[in-house]
């Protein structure tokens, strides 16, 4: 019930919202361009949740005549609480749907992707290419690495770039999504290589942001920078 809540909180606030405009008293001190801007924000907010809660395929115009009803004082024709289990149990059947549709779409794109020139599978359904292999030190998943690196969906969107911050990272390779854990391993140090990791090996169903949606197979480009082997941190740390 925790997503519901979450889902029900934000249409709470929506409905008080919408109870100061339409054929509620004008507000004094309010304007007609705020009350736009609020409504337009609050629309903006409920559709965010929506999709992140993978709320798919809604006849919206039932849910704008129920909130403005609910709004204005109307009694519901279900109470709150079994509103709740009819939204969960909803979502539970569209995120699986959700995921087996990305399942199929994912498999396609990866079927036909291996067959480009110079991309490799792994066992794990990671694929990759080396783009330059670097020197012959290479990460194990214990060690920290130093990367330069763009991450993008299928479509092209980025949703991450180390490059438009102008600034390289350094993560522990065992603190990382699972593609990045293996993908590391396969390429030398100053090496290049692009992965495409399948969203099982990535963030799964979650939904991490608007520009990462959950289910979703991820492109990094990576230049791997710099290696800092675990055991030779210890050794230093004794010394």
């Amino acid at each position: 019930m925790k997503v519901f809540k979450f889902l029900a909180a934000g249409v709470l606030a929506g409905m008080m919202l919408a109870s100061c405009g339409g054929s509620q008293p004008q507000l004094e001190g309010v304007t007609k361009g705020q009350i736009d801007s609020v409504s337009y924000a609050v629309g903006v907010t409920f559709g965010s949740m929506i999709k992140n809660a993978n709320l798919v395929g809604l006849d919206y115009s039932i849910v704008t005549k129920t909130m403005k009803e609910v709004a204005n004082g109307g009694k519901a024709k279900i109470h709150e609480q079994e509103a709740g289990y009819i939204v969960n149990d909803y979502m539970q059947k569209c995120q699986i749907a959700v995921g087996r549709m990305k399942e199929k779409e994912e498999a396609e794109f990866l079927a036909n992707n291996k067959k480009n020139e110079g991309v490799e599978e792994s066992a794990s359904g990671l694929q990759y290419r080396i783009e330059n292999p670097g020197n012959e030190l290479r990460a194990a998943a214990v060690d920290t690495v130093e990367v330069n690196y763009k991450g993008t969906l299928l479509d092209g969107t980025v949703f991450d770039s180390s490059y438009d911050r102008g600034e390289t990272v350094k993560f522990p390779l065992d603190r990382v999504i699972a593609g990045w854990t293996e993908g590391m391993q396969l390429v030398g140090e100053g090496g290049k290589i692009t992965l495409w990791v399948p969203f099982n090996l990535g963030y799964g169903p979650r939904a991490m942001s608007e520009d990462l949606p959950a289910y979703s197979t991820l492109v990094f480009e990576v230049e791997l920078v710099k290696i800092n082997k675990a055991v030779e941190e210890k050794d230093n740390k004794k010394k």
